[in-house]
């Protein structure tokens, strides 16, 4: 007998033989057995996912000799002959290579006739999208009213490029790409009953090469047997499929987590020399990261099987979560942009280094700018706080010039920085500035200056707005009492267009122009009674109520003081002698548009 290939061989019988596609049997089974079947399914998905296999077993479900049911028997005749490709009622049909009209009109010229053997006529036709807009054309009406006798199963790997009108008439069912686990088990069983040796690195291998299809793992795995005489082995796949041994890649890894560059380029090398795939390679350094990642956040959900699990469990323990998520992205990023390198050894290279320069330092090395260095002679490691500083210009003795200062700072041993900033904002320049003011001509002044505002905190301006107390309240000092209010831009839009109205013992009163009410809600007036509670330091209600307004809102207020500064501005640009003498020289205007007030930002 001649040798039939595995994924022939191990296609599917039933719906319990089948890897994955949870989904979609569950939902064939329920119709099977509840006995609500439709006319017409769409099976769509990737190569090699199930779809001719889930198609045919339903076919075999639909005419057991038994009955209909989710668990044909496989023995009768019907099941062997839907089994062996021989069965009457069942119509095969590559639309690929029948995509004419004239095609699909010969085979629906028998569907009015009742099934010769079977309970039901099938349709079963692959690579559906494949057919013309005729061959559609001529099937709809039939798909739409077929007669009760007549099922059609579609399979296709484009569903995009079916008419909206065939889509619409059938059930749909979308299969998934199956993982890597559910492939390696499939691997495992079908290699157990063949009672041939495997390696699990090897299934891992194909199943990450066979990318989601279970026929390509099967094909890939029959061309691993070939390969290795009999035996599937990491080596020999790794070989097969161009892939190198996973342990470069962990190499890499742990040389990026341990910081040490010359035994990162070290393990690019060695690995060069086997002309890897770098794109793969990069493929299984985000694996690991990604394994690594579970292991410090859910250790219990990564299967202690996995190879190189005792190293990535070291990983986990001794490496940062935030550097983990940075080299995962660094090479998941490295990966899309690797093609654009002039050669992929060096773009590779330039990715795992880019991991390593990127990586936060644990402990990193004090750098220190000019401002920051410690004066020779000055102790080492110790560093004088603002505090200390202002202690040690209170001991400067009484100078008269800045150039003094420096030389009392350089004495003391003091960096640049300090002193140029004890000369600048400490210091009066001008000596002179202040002997004014001594009652005797005869001292010289201290060149002391009190601490600027950012040092010390200072006294309220004589100037600043004060207060208004609640009693005192009025529609005319409500503005100043909005300007002082510290509240959010939705909040305070609300508050700048309303005026106040009066007040009844805590309960506020406000108007707010019916024109400007559109981002007003109940929570503002929650929000401006907690506001003014705070301002008054006393609890208040606020009711505000729609109206016109009849005088000045502090919005109105802003937009009139503004004007006015600006009028102001250009009025004193117009004046200036410079403006005057540059527009005379260059018989020029002022752009009064680009003027702004010096405040216009307040």
């Amino acid at each position: 007998m001649s040798y039939q290939v595995l994924a022939r061989k191990w296609r599917p019988n039933t719906f319990a033989e089948m890897a994955g596609q949870e989904h979609v049997l569950q939902a064939l089974i329920n119709a099977l057995d509840n006995d609500r079947l439709h006319h017409a399914y769409l099976f769509a998905g990737t190569r090699g996912v199930g779809k001719t296999s889930i198609a045919r077993i339903l076919s075999k479900c639909l005419n057991c000799e038994v009955g209909v049911s989710s668990t044909p028997c496989g023995t009768c005749t019907s099941c062997e002959e839907i089994t062996g490709g021989r069965f009457i009622d069942l119509i095969e049909v590559d639309a690929a290579s029948r995509t004419g009209v004239d095609d699909m009109r010969d085979l629906l010229d028998n569907v009015q006739y009742a099934p010769a053997r079977g309970r039901y006529k099938i349709y079963l036709i692959d690579e559906v999208h494949m057919l013309s807009k005729s061959s559609f054309a001529a099937l709809l009406k039939t798909l739409e009213e077929p007669p009760p006798h007549v099922k059609f199963l579609f399979a296709t790997t484009d569903p995009q490029k079916l008419p909206i009108t065939v889509l619409s008439r059938c059930l749909q069912f979308n299969l998934k790409n199956l993982g890597a686990q559910p492939i390696i088990q499939h691997l495992q069983f079908v290699l157990k009953e063949e009672k041939l040796p495997f390696e699990e690195p090897a299934l891992r291998a194909l199943a990450r090469a066979a990318d989601g299809s279970m026929r390509d793992a099967l094909s890939l795995t029959d061309q691993a047997i070939g390969h290795g005489g009999g035996e599937i082995n990491e080596a020999d796949v790794n070989a097969m499929l161009g892939t190198i041994d996973r342990s470069f890649a962990m190499d890499i890894c742990l040389a990026l987590t341990a910081g040490n560059g010359a035994d990162v380029l070290a393990a690019v090398s060695r690995m060069a020399e086997l002309s890897p795939d770098y794109d793969m390679v990069l493929a299984d350094m985000l694996s690991i990261w990604h394994q690594v990642a579970i292991l410090q956040t859910v250790p219990e959900a990564l299967d202690k099987t996995v190879g190189h699990y005792s190293e990535m469990l070291n990983l986990a323990s001794s490496v940062a979560r935030e550097d983990i998520q940075l080299f995962y992205q660094i090479c998941l990023l490295g990966r899309k942009d690797l093609h654009l390198a002039p050669d992929l050894k060096s773009g590779f290279e330039m990715v795992v280094l880019r991991a390593l320069a990127f990586r936060p330092d644990v402990n990193p090395p004090a750098r220190k700018n000019k401002s920051q260095q410690v004066p020779e002679g000055a102790e080492p490691g110790v560093k004088k706080t603002q505090t200390e500083q202002r202690a040690d210009l209170e001991k400067l003795p009484e100078a008269s010039s800045p150039a003094d200062i420096r030389k009392f700072a350089a004495v003391q041993k003091m960096p640049t920085a300090i002193a140029e900033s004890i000369a600048t904002n400490y210091l009066v320049k001008d000596p002179s500035a202040n002997r004014e003011q001594e009652p005797s001509a005869d001292k010289k002044p201290l060149a002391h200056k009190k601490p600027s505002a950012s040092k010390e905190p200072q006294a309220v301006p004589a100037n600043s707005p004060k207060k208004i107390d609640l009693q005192a309240l009025t529609p005319d000092n409500w503005i100043q009492v909005r300007r002082q209010l510290e509240i959010g831009a939705s909040l305070g839009e609300i508050a700048s267009h309303c005026l106040f109205s009066q007040r009844r013992d805590k309960q506020l009163g406000f108007v707010i122009d019916s024109q400007q009410n559109s981002l007003y809600d109940s929570a503002h007036q929650q929000g401006l009674a907690k506001a003014l509670s705070d301002y008054f330091a006393v609890p208040v209600t606020v009711e505000i109520t729609f109206g016109v307004a009849d005088k000045e809102t502090p919005r109105a207020v802003d937009i009139r003081e503004k004007e006015e500064r600006l009028a102001e501005a250009v009025k004193a640009l117009n004046k200036d002698p410079d403006m005057i003498k540059f527009k005379q020289l260059f018989d020029a205007s002022l752009d009064e548009n680009t003027v702004r007030p010096i405040d216009a930002d307040k």
